[in-house]
């Protein structure tokens, strides 16, 4: 495509998220081929060079590094692209701001608000365009989702309830942290459900309904000591096993949320309903491609939930993929956020949700695992 604008990757990290990413920067132009800046998969890094190699030779970039401050000092990189552990996302974010990089950062935007706050400082200071990857905005189901609550098609909303329960750390004998496990290790991810399972209920909640104000939740550590995958040592296990809260969101309805990984026969149960004065929606992971939609305004002979299976040209995002009745899946979610992050270069808009959007979700996430430790109300601070 010799008539784009290049927008030159730097990534770092070859995990789950570094080749979801990867992929959506690699085809983004065949499904948005209107968009004047195409991709190009400069060089990858990461910690093993024999991985990074073949990450890098499989993918398609030009080059490697297991030194991730190379990619910041090249300039031929004009974005960073952040998939890795979350105790590292500030070091990098701050130093790619300050080299004047673009940056895409996985969630959450980091372990702690106190974390967090610098890289907004950071890249408001360098102007430097910026998004944070909470990828399930971009389901065509959910977009369709904030579409009819901002027609007023449900009125007033009274209730907001989310949940995300998987079961994959049940067994005992899973170890915490080193790789694949970080995220069972506090130091590394900050927190354990709470961060990494509703911080995404959070994101998606505050989008379509607006600023939560305040919290009241509880935590709890089901297997209390776990073997250290690095150190072999047995230790004890400081992150949130399951999180339940309730909340008051600044348009005066009431949110219900809950995330665990001890809910046996769930891989990745996401869920959230909202209910109005006029019409109710709901959602299912499981179920991607299909919005349920009750209207009360409905003729009472076929009042009922309906089932609204989005994949018309005229939904969110489907002029781009097949023919109505077929489905889209997860990795497109994130090609949609490449493509919702090239737009925003074309136009200067910012690509939400940006640093700041993320640091009012980490606002969230703090409060409620300070309520669940004081066993108390905490107000979240979120200015939405």
């Amino acid at each position: 495509m010799p008539d784009k604008k290049q927008l030159r990757i730097g990534m770092i990290g070859y995990g789950l998220m570094g080749r979801i990413h990867t992929n959506g920067h690699k085809r983004v132009n065949d499904f948005f081929p209107e968009l004047e800046y195409q991709p190009v998969l400069k060089a990858v890094s990461g910690r093993t060079e024999e991985k990074v190699k073949d990450f890098a030779e499989q993918w398609g970039y030009e080059s490697y590094t297991t030194d991730w401050k190379e990619l910041i000092e090249r300039d031929d990189i004009d974005a960073i692209d952040i998939c890795t552990p979350n105790d590292t996302h500030a070091e990098i974010a701050i130093a790619a701001a300050e080299a004047g990089k673009m940056i895409l950062c996985e969630k959450p935007l980091a372990r702690t608000v106190a974390e967090a706050q610098p890289m907004v400082d950071a890249v408001e200071k360098a102007g430097v365009p910026n998004t944070v990857w909470y990828n399930y905005r971009r389901v065509p189901a959910v977009t369709l989702a904030k579409q009819l609550v901002d027609s007023g098609k449900l009125g007033k909303i009274f209730h907001y309830r989310a949940n995300f329960l998987q079961d994959f750390t049940i067994n005992p004998d899973v170890p915490q942290g080193g790789e694949a496990l970080w995220r069972l290790d506090k130091d590394v991810a900050g927190s354990g459900v709470t961060g990494d399972l509703l911080a995404h209920c959070i994101d998606t909640a505050m989008w379509l309904n607006g600023g939560i104000k305040d919290v009241s939740a509880m935590t709890e550590t089901f297997v209390k000591e776990r073997v250290h995958q690095e150190t072999g040592e047995k230790e004890e296990v400081t992150i949130d096993d399951a999180c339940l809260f309730h909340c008051h969101f600044d348009n005066g309805s009431l949110g219900l949320f809950e995330a665990t990984r001890y809910a046996r026969g769930h891989k990745a149960l996401y869920t959230f309903e909202i209910n109005g004065e006029h019409a109710s929606i709901r959602w299912d992971l499981h179920d991607m491609n299909w919005l349920e939609f009750f209207d009360h305004s409905d003729d009472p002979e076929v009042r009922g939930w309906r089932r609204i299976h989005v994949s018309e040209s005229e939904q969110p995002y489907m002029d781009r993929w097949w023919i109505p009745g077929t489905s889209i899946g997860y990795e497109h979610t994130f090609l949609h956020q490449v493509a919702a992050f090239l737009q925003s270069l074309e136009d200067g808009s910012p690509c939400s949700p940006t640093f700041q959007e993320a640091l009012e979700t980490q606002k969230v996430c703090e409060a409620v695992l300070d309520s669940a430790s004081s066993r108390s109300w905490k107000d979240t601070g979120v200015n939405w």
